[in-house]
């Protein structure tokens, strides 16, 4: 998982910036990214792809990840998704969570950036990008930027299930399970759904 901060790391880059978005299927919601630049690589506690990982050991992972790194979060909501569409908002809410973690860092660390993405995605920030497929399970910046990014999401949709209770967004966190499915059927949409989505 530190093939890429080494490779990077020994080719003279001074930080190395892992990047990532979760948030592109659902049906409502946001789209959320991260991006994280660890301060230490030695963890005792799983660090891989969110999707692996249980709620809980993503909850564990998060408070050591935040505790042990500088991060940025950018957040792009619904009505943004549906004026333009689900890639360009992923990729403006990382450019938005690279934007906050430079912001963070001292001058002196801004220089020589290099950012490791999640997909085939290159962001136009004037650092060395490059887009790693499947990312998320092989570079570990990149892995904590996934977590970052789904505990955040997650957290934003349990504040919304209690807005609007009748969706079970708590449960499903948007996404086009049976039980949101047949929410949508008897209720219609609400203020957060995707209209430009297809089942919406």
């Amino acid at each position: 998982m530190l093939y890429y901060e080494k490779k990077f790391l020994q080719e003279g880059y001074r930080t190395i910036i892992g990047v990532d978005e979760v948030g592109r299927g659902p049906l409502a919601g946001p789209v959320v990214a991260s991006a994280v630049t660890l301060n230490n690589y030695n963890f005792s506690c799983r660090i891989d792809d969110s999707k692996k990982l249980s709620p809980r050991q993503r909850e564990t992972a998060f408070r050591q990840i935040i505790g042990q790194s500088v991060f940025g979060i950018g957040v792009i909501n619904e009505k943004i998704i549906d004026r333009l569409n689900i890639r360009v908002a992923s990729e403006m809410a990382m450019e938005q969570a690279v934007r906050a973690l430079l912001e963070k860092l001292r001058q002196g660390q801004r220089r020589n950036c290099c950012l490791l993405v999640d997909g085939r995605i290159t962001l136009k920030l004037g650092h060395f990008c490059l887009g790693i497929v499947r990312g998320d399970g092989k570079s570990l910046s990149i892995a904590s930027a996934s977590i970052l990014a789904k505990v955040v999401r997650d957290r934003i949709m349990s504040l919304y299930d209690k807005r609007f209770p009748k969706y079970g967004f708590l449960k499903h966190k948007g996404y086009p399970t049976q039980m949101h499915r047949r929410a949508l059927e008897k209720y219609g949409p609400c203020l957060i759904h995707r209209m430009s989505f297809s089942g919406v």
